[in-house]
């Protein structure tokens, strides 16, 4: 369809507009509404933890961890739905009508073996691209491992291969353990 000499990308602000109920999940890519999948229940529960334990750190300190719910505009014709997402500074004026934010610090995947090299490629570049993004974590819930990307200063990324220590989020001044992370009880 996007090739079709016809189609007209849409833009964020038009995908943002539209309804699709709650039955289903779309992103935006390039223009083109793409239907999400759903993911496992170890990746929920995962996912969970994460959101949980952040709501909980974060309080009091300017930043707001969201879930998948919360979109996060990647560019002019880009809509993500990261599994976590971390935004500082001022909520957005509208707040009950904001269904994407642009300008998280952290972006957090949980990783599925059906979407892991989309999600490590794709939109880890799209990801690296917004200026705000300080780290981009994935989560590999089925080894319990975690890797990040780190920008520097220098505008460089610093990665750290898969490690089982927890996330250091240290623009944030915390640290996710891993046992908080992979909890299942």
């Amino acid at each position: 369809m996007a090739t079709d000499a016809y189609y007209q990308p849409i833009t964020a602000d038009q995908f943002l507009a539209m309804d699709f109920g709650t039955d289903r999940k779309f992103e935006l890519s390039n223009g083109v509404i793409q239907m999400m999948t759903g993911g496992t229940e170890l990746h929920a529960w995962v996912q969970g933890n994460l959101v949980a334990w952040l709501r909980q750190a974060l309080r009091g300190s300017g930043c707001r961890s969201y879930g998948s719910e919360m979109g996060v505009r990647v560019g002019e014709h880009d809509v993500r739905y990261p599994d976590v997402s971390i935004h500082c500074g001022k909520r957005p004026d509208h707040g009950e009508n904001v269904r994407a934010l642009d300008r998280p610090v952290v972006i957090i995947e949980v990783l599925s073996p059906s979407t892991a090299t989309f999600d490590q490629g794709t939109k880890l570049e799209e990801y690296r691209s917004i200026d705000s993004v300080l780290q981009i974590v994935f989560v590999d819930p089925i080894n319990q491992l975690i890797r990040t990307h780190r920008r520097l200063a220098t505008g460089n990324w610093l990665i750290s291969d898969y490690a089982a220590t927890g996330i250091e989020l240290p623009m944030l001044g915390i640290t996710i353990p891993q046992e908080e992370i992979f909890a299942r009880d």
